[in-house]
This record gives C-alpha cells, structure tokens and sequence, in this order.
C-alpha cells in the first residue's frame, strides 16, 4: 500500500510540478473518496508545445496528468484517481496574483458577512489603494457604487462568465467617469442574509 502524505506535502509536490510545466495552479481538491482534482490555467505571454490557445486544451490536462501520475507515484502520494483540468469559465480567484491578472474583468465577490443587506457583489475589480486592498465598481440598481475589501473579507470570488460566439467578445465595462459613492466592507459590520 502506498504511503500516506500530509496535506502541505502532497499539495506542494502537485504546486511545484505544475508550475515547473509552465502552467498556472488555479486550486486543488481532495475529496475523502481518494479523488484528487488539480485546475490548472496557461500564463499569459507564455508558448506552449501542445498549441497555441487563450484557454487551456485537452492537450495541457493530458500533459499535466501523465507528469502528475509519475511525480505522484515516485512521492508515494496515496489517491485513486487523479482529475487534471481548466478552471472554467467562472475561474475562482483565490491569491492576490489571481486578482491583480484579473483587474478590470467583470467579477462576482462574495463576502464572509453581510454588509448593506448582502454578501455577494457584482462589478468590475479594480486594484485598491493599499497592498492587500481590492475594488469592486457595481450597480446598486440607481448608481454606480465602490466596494473596498481585503481578501480576508471574502469567501469566495469568481469570474464572470463571457460566452464569446463567432469571434466577436463583448467590450470590457470600464470604471463610470461620475465618481461613484465609496463604500468599505471592513467599517461596517452587516447581519443579514444574502
């Protein structure tokens, strides 16, 4: 029987593998049931053997498993299936790397308590003004508003999907020229539901 790896050890062998592939690791899941699910992303600016492609291909996931699969076994990582793939069209962001690559997208941000009646917020991101602070300009349905958070203040933000048919891909929104009224997640404490 193969032996037994702790979380940090097993996640750092798959970490390390698919960034020395040139591949961006997006998350990693392990479920009880042994299944392990690695979502990866091409690096923009980078060229890569199996194509040329905005999105990652077959081609990568199957790439990315083989390298997996040998690396797995020779750290005698215990699982029994191994599921490499794209993170989707409503890719997760996760490090403040995902957030700054992001900038400027439509993104949905939901938020680990309420603030003005609700958690989850839909926008533009826009870098902050501080390190580790973040933008979101959105439509409260009468004016353009400003969301500042830190990432601690969300539990979980994605993109928003763009369906691009026949070529032709929608506009980027950009930042309302009015200045929007500012509001800070942090300053107030909300407690209703979404």
């Amino acid at each position: 029987m193969k032996g037994t790896h702790t979380l940090m050890s097993w996640s750092q062998t798959v970490e390390k593998t698919v960034t020395a592939m040139g591949y961006e690791l997006v998350d990693l899941e392990r479920s009880s049931g042994g299944l392990l699910r690695v979502y990866i992303d091409r690096m923009p600016g980078r060229s890569y053997l199996t194509g040329e492609s905005e999105f990652v291909l077959v081609e990568d996931c199957e790439a990315v498993t083989r390298q997996l699969q040998y690396v797995l076994e020779v750290d005698n990582v215990d699982y029994a299936r191994l599921e490499v793939s794209s993170p989707g069209l409503d890719r997760p962001l996760k490090t403040p790397a995902h957030y700054g690559r992001f900038v400027g997208e439509q993104v949905i941000v939901t938020l680990k308590v309420p603030f003005q009646g609700r958690k989850k917020y839909e926008g533009q991101l826009l870098a902050g003004e501080a390190d580790d602070a973040w933008r979101l300009v959105f439509h409260d349905g009468k004016v353009d508003q400003v969301l500042d958070f830190t990432l601690a203040e969300v539990r979980e933000a994605r993109l928003v999907p763009v369906i691009d048919f026949k070529g032709r891909r929608g506009k980027k929104s950009s930042a309302p020229a009015a200045g929007p009224a500012p509001v800070d997640a942090a300053t107030t404490d909300g407690d209703s539901q979404e």
